[in-house]
């Protein structure tokens, strides 16, 4: 739309955009705006979601928000006549909260406890909260309708990046690079996967028929002491805290996220932990923020 002023070339430059990519005006608030994008479509990946990490608004209106932006999305799918199957873009905060002290590891069929992250109230509750409902939401909207919805759970993602501002994923992820020292308690142990292979895997989830219900996507798991050996190694130039100071900081490890259902079903990850923080950084360094 002409009164649109916002920068978009970081995604017309893109190769082939050209020929290939269409943009259109949307909104999650007024999910009869999307009808036009969706119309033709066979296949749909729901990747937007608000976000609320300093919980500036009451933690009911940024679910409402974004459950009914999913599902004016889907309505908008089923209306279509030809989508075939929608992949949507969950978060390993809908898995791993509440799931119990002694659980190392949880697969997809472990739901976070809304009252036990209201209890806890970890940073963002509000958007950890809304990805939990709206994933149930999708999935319950998916039974009654009869549309194809495959939920994808990545954990944190990090790597290269093409948005004009630096994401929060990767803000949090290096944040013993950029000195963030109060959030080390949050990153005792960081379940990690490349940008790439969560792009990999939507669409391997949307080509191959056969997929069903949701599916963790995360490829490694890293504690705050090998992080900081890592990058100490890595990068002599930034001043990482020392181990014995990291080996003090406390905070909740959280369970690790098995993705053992999509690996068996075929899937294989291509990123390894050095490049998806190697890849981070330099596209932080590239972008001037380090």
């Amino acid at each position: 739309m002409p009164e649109n002023k916002r920068d978009l070339s970081y995604l017309t430059s893109l190769p082939g955009a050209a020929e290939r990519l269409k943009i259109f005006t949307a909104d999650l608030s007024n999910p009869d705006r999307f009808c036009a994008a969706v119309e033709g479509c066979m296949g749909v990946f729901h990747v937007a979601t608000p976000v609320d990490f300093q919980d500036k608004e009451p933690e009911q209106v940024v679910t409402k928000r974004s459950i009914d932006g999913a599902l004016g999305i889907l309505k908008a799918c089923l209306n279509a006549k030809t989508v075939k199957r929608v992949v949507y873009t969950s978060s390993a905060f809908a898995v791993m909260f509440g799931s119990g002290k002694d659980v190392e590891e949880v697969d997809e069929s472990f739901w976070s406890d809304i009252n036990y992250i209201r209890s806890v109230k970890p940073y963002g509750g509000s958007y950890v909260i809304s990805k939990r409902l709206t994933e149930k939401a999708v999935l319950e909207f998916s039974e009654k309708y009869g549309l194809d919805v495959v939920t994808i759970i990545p954990s944190i993602v990090a790597g290269p990046f093409i948005c004009p501002k630096l994401p929060s994923s990767i803000r949090s992820t290096l944040a013993m690079v950029f000195g963030n020292l109060e959030e080390l308690r949050f990153l005792i142990n960081i379940p990690l996967v490349h940008v790439d292979d969560v792009a990999s895997a939507h669409i391997f989830l949307l080509e191959h028929h056969d997929a069903k219900g949701r599916y963790n996507c995360s490829s490694h798991v890293i504690t705050l002491v090998q992080m900081a050996e890592f990058l100490s190694a890595k990068y002599p130039e930034f001043q990482i805290p020392s181990v014995s100071y990291l080996r003090e900081v406390k905070g909740d490890k959280t369970p690790d996220l098995s993705s053992k259902k999509l690996l068996d079903f075929g899937f294989r990850f291509k990123y390894g932990v050095d490049e998806i923080l190697s890849d981070a950084i330099q596209c932080c360094k590239e972008n001037n923020y380090l």
